[in-house]
């Protein structure tokens, strides 16, 4: 198949597949005497796999290393166990800040409550008040 309905059968565009091709997810396909890409089953199958992990919000580096844990079929699902684990680990250190962050607007959205002319708005106020903290530095990939 084409890149075109490789890339209508697994939803995303031709751009995607030829990106992910680049980054080395997707094997390179073959190539018709007219030196168009030729893809097959084992194509889609992968960039469906990419996608959906691309949807739980995983890094090309988890997919690298789900993939390269793949080629060996008979090991055990430890590696993939630690790759998933690490990766909660980095969703919920996202919730966290999350979390924080909501908390930070709430308390801003309390300094008004009615309206008012801008220039006694209460938001705008905090929002030129406010001091912003370093950031932390992030120890994941969101």
């Amino acid at each position: 198949m084409k890149i075109g309905e490789l890339a209508r059968l697994a939803d995303c565009t031709s751009e995607t597949v030829r990106f992910y091709e680049k980054t080395g997810l997707l094997p390179p396909p073959q190539r018709e005497a007219n030196n168009y890409r030729s893809y097959g089953e084992r194509h889609l199958e992968r960039l469906r796999f990419i996608r959906n992990c691309r949807a739980l919000d995983m890094t090309h580096e988890e997919i690298h290393q789900l993939l390269s844990l793949m080629v060996d079929p008979q090991s055990d699902c430890g590696g993939v166990n630690q790759v998933l684990d690490a990766h909660i680990c980095h969703v919920d250190a996202r919730i966290a800040e999350l979390v924080q962050l909501k908390a930070q607007l709430d308390e801003l959205r309390q300094r008004c409550q009615q309206t008012q002319a801008l220039d006694a708005c209460g938001i705008l106020q905090g929002l030129a008040e406010m001091e912003t903290a370093a950031r932390p530095e992030r120890h994941t990939h969101l």
